[in-house]
């Protein structure tokens, strides 16, 4: 739905695309003009042959998960009109589903720009970092009268920080299979997770996204829409502000070598360990504005929050690495020298948000 378009699947192979097309009026698609996008499940982006811009997804996955995600989305689309109805949320607007075939299609926002090219390309600004923080204060501040589904997230588990299934094994690569066994290594970080994961318990619950990433975000016209509601449910508000800092963070450490931001040639530097330190300082320096903006977007529509929120999401943020971490291991057969960098930038701010809140852009909510 961005500039960057990818080969679709075999759409002769789901029939059910054209038939759902079909039921709700829009057409077949026009396969000339078809394209998709990366993530774990299927998709297809086109125009139909009576001219109509959309954008049909099949989720993918065991049947129980599935069913469980359309479940919140469709939660989220029954929550949408009140949502909308307080401002500053805006979302593709959903044209229909066949729960049977696991497919949601969605009115395509054309011509539209992915917030994670934006990030690539720099032109993801401040100002769209606090209309960000102003749409996601909007959601944590809404009061659905419909009841959403409460249970946690699935991520991070303590279940997988003690071993991981022979099933989802057999799917691992091997740079996965290292980043679960760094994880599962380190106790200290293990009872980390154990303590954030209680605290989130203890927090109070609010409308939340709880999968939320700069790829999530849909920019048209300097509009901001925020996609991908499968995750949608009652949470500790925590999770989604340190999701959008957790990318701006672990951005900063990929950053470390390259030359983006530089006053100095890149190939002056030998890679030490000083180096890598000091770049990485620098890096996050310079993208921390993003946090800040975001973070005040979210207190100028939310208002007084709870004390320890700050503390919460810098913890989130530092899993928010850890997990990509473990997302871009999929392809790899080792993890490395920045990896693990940012894996150890992650478990710092994991383990002692108090230190880290500040340094990445919160600022005290008391």
């Amino acid at each position: 739905m961005g500039k960057t378009a990818y080969a679709p699947p075999d759409l002769d192979a789901v029939p059910e695309v054209d038939t759902l097309m079909q039921r709700l009026g829009l057409g077949s698609f026009d396969r000339d003009s078809l394209t998709s996008a990366p993530g774990r499940n299927e998709a297809w982006k086109g125009t139909t042959v009576s001219g109509n811009a959309v954008f049909v997804k099949r989720l993918v996955g065991s049947a129980a998960d599935v069913q469980a995600r359309f479940s919140r989305l469709l939660q989220f689309q029954d929550c949408a009109a009140e949502l909308q109805a307080a401002g500053l949320l805006w979302y593709p607007k959903l044209l229909g589903f066949d729960r049977q075939a696991a497919l949601v299609a969605f009115e395509s926002i054309e011509d539209s720009q992915s917030g994670s090219l934006m990030m690539v390309e720099e032109t993801f600004d401040n100002s769209l970092a606090f209309q960000a923080g102003q749409a996601i204060g909007t959601l944590h501040a809404a009061s659905p009268t419909r009841d959403l589904e409460t249970s946690p997230p699935s991520l991070p588990s303590l279940d997988l920080l003690r071993g991981i299934p022979e099933k989802m094994l057999d799917n691992c690569s091997f740079g996965q299979i290292s980043a679960w066994s760094l994880m599962q290594k380190d106790q200290q970080l293990v009872d980390g997770i154990a303590t954030l994961l209680h605290a989130e318990r203890q927090a109070p619950k609010v409308p939340s996204h709880c999968d939320l990433r700069v790829d999530q975000f849909l920019i048209k016209d300097e509009v901001l829409y925020i996609a991908d509601w499968e995750e949608f449910r009652l949470a500790d508000p925590a999770r989604d502000i340190g999701g959008f800092a957790g990318e701006w963070l672990y951005r900063s450490i990929l950053d470390i070598v390259t030359t983006r931001g530089d006053t100095t040639s890149f190939t002056d530097f030998e890679m030490t360990h000083d180096v890598i330190v000091q770049r990485g300082v620098e890096k996050l320096e310079r993208l921390r504005p993003r946090v800040v903006h975001f973070w005040d977007g979210y207190r100028s529509v939310r208002g007084a929050v709870d004390p320890q929120l700050h503390h919460r999401a810098t913890a989130f943020a530092g899993w928010h690495t850890l997990d990509r971490l473990t997302a871009s291991a999929l392809r790899s057969v080792r993890l490395s020298g920045i990896e693990r960098a940012a894996a150890g930038v992650g478990r710092a701010a994991l383990l002692q948000p108090e230190r880290f809140a500040a340094a990445l852009g919160f600022e005290e909510t008391a």
